[in-house]
């Protein structure tokens, strides 16, 4: 009686660990094919010089009932898709006759300046205000920043919120009515005045200042925070 019981005991928990190593099975073939997909499409696409390719595959439907492949996975993405925010992989098993298609979300992370605190309009931007964070970049309008010093002692002309890109809409790197330095160049000449800008204006863009000394109002150039250049 003691020998039979022993028997069940074993062949009962033999069965409950096979049958665990059947359910499991699905499920480690379906991770399986969501990390063959996300790095195939490591494979198609560049990552950023300063930053990175961050790729991730949806979840699968776990009722999905998937044989482990003999041979590794075939990956290839169908149709003419464009590699923007997510690409459709199809994963397949040849020898098993099965297929999967698998969405990867795609993120091309560059360092960006962004918000350390909320800026309202009117502050003039100090170190601390700002942070560098990885930002996908490629869907944000209009001119964005990689240094901070690039725009410290800026104004905000639009508010920002905290952990939000600063953006060339949101500053004025030369404020209207603000004194600037004007750097002229041209002719083997270098020369260094000073002027007033009569518009707002940030990094590369083109505003009317006038010289203080001649009172003559030029064409300029901005280059970095109250200083512009022009051309003679």
């Amino acid at each position: 009686m003691y020998y039979q019981r022993l028997t069940c005991l074993f062949i009962g928990t033999f069965f409950i660990g096979f049958s665990s190593i059947i359910a499991s099975a699905p499920t480690n073939q379906l991770l399986v094919v969501k990390k063959t997909a996300e790095k195939y499409v490591t494979t198609l696409i560049l990552p950023p010089a300063q930053g990175e390719l961050q790729v991730e595959a949806r979840n699968i439907d776990s009722r999905l009932r998937l044989s482990n492949c003999p041979i590794p996975l075939e990956t290839s993405v169908p149709g003419r898709q464009t590699l923007n925010k997510s690409v459709t992989v199809m994963v397949s098993c040849i020898p098993d006759d099965w297929q999967v298609y698998v969405t990867v979300q795609i993120k091309l992370l560059t360092p960006i300046v962004v918000a350390n605190r909320p800026l309202d309009r009117g502050m003039t931007l100090k170190q601390d205000d700002l942070t560098i964070q990885l930002v996908d970049a490629r869907f944000q309008r209009g001119l964005v920043y990689t240094r901070t010093a690039t725009i410290i002692g800026s104004r905000i002309k639009r508010a920002v919120g905290m952990g939000q890109p600063v953006q060339g809409r949101d500053i004025c790197m030369v404020c209207r009515n603000e004194k600037v330095v004007i750097t002229a160049r041209g002719n083997g000449l270098h020369i260094i005045t000073k002027g007033t800008a009569l518009s707002d204006g940030t990094l590369g863009d083109q505003i009317k200042v006038r010289n203080n000394n001649s009172n003559r109002i030029i064409d300029a150039t901005i280059i970095s925070v109250s200083q512009v250049t022009v051309k003679f």
